[in-house]
């Protein structure tokens, strides 16, 4: 029997769509070929989709990489990432408009809006990103087959607005994978947060999981006793009074990581419904104000966040790759009532 030391699922409703496997294969294995003795040991995993991660360099026997035909012996250490496998849903590609920033032969990055789901999932079987790549790509064998999620690595949640990368083969997928693995492709997202950060910039650390007392919310524990190490770089772009603007730069990918870490640190997203930041958390008692935040909040009706550049290398070129995207008019025009207000508030106070 081989020694599964772990086995991690680095997904949910946002976050990274890869599995990370690790064994020790049994002292009294016979020698076998790699791809062979992978495909019956991961689940749901064709040989095809075992033999493109071997190719794009995604198996490690011992820390190195080796090929296809490579024989597995006794005590080797083999570490592999791979693509998430498919789940039991058959996608329905459907014409939806895509907002496409860059697409050649290997990769798409698309720009999404906010309210779209990703991918179909529980409550939201069509009318997602992926149903739309579903139409889109068709002619691709990576999007034929009904996968629920193809030709994705990551995600962002519904009312999160920015850049997706989307991977248009077995190859590209393999190759973002790994990319996200090894935490070398930069996300930075623009992120509207209630209160006045003390410093301008800062590390936010702490195991992400889920909330055991509400299951749609994810909390930090501090204490490593459970979920997964998140770590978010932020700096502060902007003070805006009782909001402030920040840039979060995410090292790790988990679920809804920028929004648990910001509650944890006691400054919610504005408008965050589900981590409290649709209350007025910082201001005054004047009826004036609270209606200058209600209007904020029926203008931008979601939280403050948008996926706004992606980096990564090119999986065929190598090529370093950088995309950019204009913050939507919700979200802007919202900053934009903040940085008035802010400023009449300092004109008051000096008058």
């Amino acid at each position: 029997m081989d020694n599964m030391h772990g086995q991690d699922d680095l997904q949910d409703e946002s976050g990274e769509l890869y599995e990370y496997y690790r064994w020790t294969v049994d002292s009294g294995q016979t020698p076998v070929r790699m791809d062979k003795f992978l495909t019956h040991r991961i689940e749901n995993a064709s040989r095809t989709k075992v033999q493109a991660a071997i190719d794009a360099g995604n198996v490690r026997v011992n820390g190195c990489i080796e090929k296809s035909n490579y024989k597995v012996k006794p005590l080797d250490e083999i570490s592999v990432v791979m693509p998430h496998p498919p789940r039991d849903m058959t996608v329905i590609p459907q014409d939806i408009p895509l907002n496409i920033l860059y697409e050649d032969e290997h990769v798409m990055v698309v720009n999404k809006t906010a309210g779209m789901v990703v991918h179909p999932g529980y409550g939201n079987y069509d009318g997602t990103l992926v149903n739309a790549l579903a139409f889109h790509l068709q002619d691709l064998p990576l999007f034929q087959n009904g996968e629920m999620r193809p030709g994705l690595v990551h995600r962002i949640d519904k009312d999160t607005s920015g850049i997706l990368a989307v991977a248009k083969s077995e190859k590209a997928l393999n190759h973002l994978s790994r990319q996200f693995f090894e935490h070398t492709i930069d996300r930075r997202y623009l992120a509207l947060v209630w209160g006045s950060l003390p410093d301008d910039s800062g590390v936010v650390t702490g195991n992400i999981g889920r909330n055991p007392r509400d299951r749609m919310q994810m909390r930090v524990f501090e204490d490593g006793s459970d979920g997964k190490p998140a770590v978010t770089h932020y700096r502060v772009v902007e003070r805006l009074g009782y909001v402030t603007l920040v840039e979060c730069r995410l090292e790790t990918g988990r679920t809804h990581q920028i929004r648990a870490h910001f509650k944890h640190l006691g400054y919610p997203l504005f408008n965050d419904s589900r981590y409290g930041g649709d209350q007025i958390l910082r201001g005054t008692t004047f009826s004036k104000y609270r209606q200058f935040v209600r209007n904020c909040f029926t203008l931008l009706p979601r939280q403050a966040l948008h996926a706004r550049s992606l980096d990564f290398d090119h999986p065929e070129t190598g090529q370093r790759m950088h995309f950019e995207s204009e913050l939507p008019d919700d979200m802007a025009q919202v900053i934009d009532k903040w940085r008035k207000y802010a400023e009449n508030s300092i004109r008051e106070t000096n008058g």
